[in-house]
């Protein structure tokens, strides 16, 4: 149990900050795009892809139908999306290329909801 809340705090605080820093700064989208192309880069945004998700996924690999699920899967996704960059860097990085700047803004609101749902459930802001 303590490294579920462990995992739910990190991944809502992670989700929450990615959030303000995008919002506040909506070019760093466009630029973390365009650092793709850097193969230095690339393998730096791969390896802590990796890494982050393998953590999550070793020690929070829980499957139950409640807040623990969105844990998995964000260690899951973040496992999978790192091992894409590093296996198929050029195909990854021009379907990421292609993908529209406004889904990208749609999808960090989408994890905005959840980082709140995740704190919420740790700190008991909104009784649910």
């Amino acid at each position: 149990m303590e490294n579920s809340i462990f995992f739910t705090k990190f991944w809502g605080w992670y989700l929450i900050i990615f959030f303000f820093v995008l919002s506040l700064n909506p070019k760093r989208i466009k630029q973390i795009f365009n650092n793709l192309q850097d193969e230095k880069f690339l393998i730096i945004s791969a390896f802590l892809s990796i890494t982050m998700g393998l953590v999550t996924v070793l020690w929070h690999n829980i499957w139950e139908l409640n807040y623990n699920l969105i844990i998995t899967l964000i260690g899951w996704c973040f496992l999978f999306a790192g091992l894409a960059l590093f296996i198929f860097p050029k195909k990854t990085v021009k379907w990421l290329i292609i993908t529209n700047v406004k889904l990208v803004q749609f999808i960090y609101i989408l994890l905005f909801l959840v980082g709140l749902f995740l704190l919420n459930h740790v700190y008991q802001i909104i009784p649910i």
